[in-house]
């Protein structure tokens, strides 16, 4: 009975380690089936939409906590559409750049990346042609989506000096996407020098524990025994 208390004692770590990966595999399994239902849906575009008890919990709090929860959930908003701009842009600009040098007009190359560019940003620029389609100016419609999301104002800025001076944008593109992908580049770099110091806590908790209760303790169970 002893020797198979450090087995059980590695199982309950090993349970404990788990148990958070499979909670996000549960909210990840759907997400593609949720991006196709919602294209321009809070979680398509970025935006976190809380849970029904968290907004009840919310409601129930004090005032200082809501504005604390408020400021808290506007950050998580903000960084949350960050990444996605960070992640989809550069392909998106590539699409806008490939379209212009075909020959299309600044409106036509949002109206064919729309087809084809990631989700979020497909969405985003669905929305400037559907407000092009009800009679707004593509100018208006550019300056509106840089003032929902704030992120893509370089795009929209290439875009407008094309259709309100017709300057060439083509160039202007191409230098985006690569000042993009540089910025992508050097944020992941960033992450990964983060990762040793993620690995503490389980590599402290988890690792070390484990690896005494395998090791260390039979020895001394053991040693006990023969005394």
């Amino acid at each position: 009975m002893i020797a198979l208390a450090p087995w059980a004692l590695g199982l309950a770590w090993g349970l404990l380690l788990t148990i958070p990966l499979a909670r996000r595999a549960r909210r990840t399994a759907p997400r593609a089936r949720t991006d196709a239902l919602a294209s321009a849906g809070p979680a398509q575009r970025g935006e976190a939409t809380p849970r029904r008890w968290g907004r009840r919990l919310v409601r129930a709090a004090p005032p200082p906590v809501q504005a604390v929860w408020g400021r808290v959930a506007e950050e998580r908003r903000a960084r949350a559409l960050d990444m996605t701009v960070e992640r989809e842009l550069p392909v998106t600009v590539d699409l806008l750049a490939v379209a212009v040098g075909a020959g299309c007009t600044p409106f036509l190359a949002v109206d064919t990346a729309a087809r084809w560019a990631p989700p979020a940003l497909a969405a985003w620029l669905s929305d400037v042609r559907r407000s092009c389609a009800l009679g707004r100016a593509f100018s208006d419609a550019l300056d509106d989506l840089a003032h929902r999301v704030p992120p893509l104002q370089p795009l929209v800025d290439a875009l407008l000096a094309s259709d309100r001076f017709g300057a060439p944008v083509g160039d202007a593109l191409v230098r985006l996407a690569a000042e993009q992908r540089t910025a992508l580049r050097r944020r992941a770099e960033t992450r990964a020098r983060t990762v040793p110091v993620r690995l503490l806590f389980p590599l402290i908790f988890l690792v070390l524990p484990a690896f005494g209760l395998l090791t260390v303790v039979p020895a001394v169970l053991a040693g006990i025994g023969n005394t």
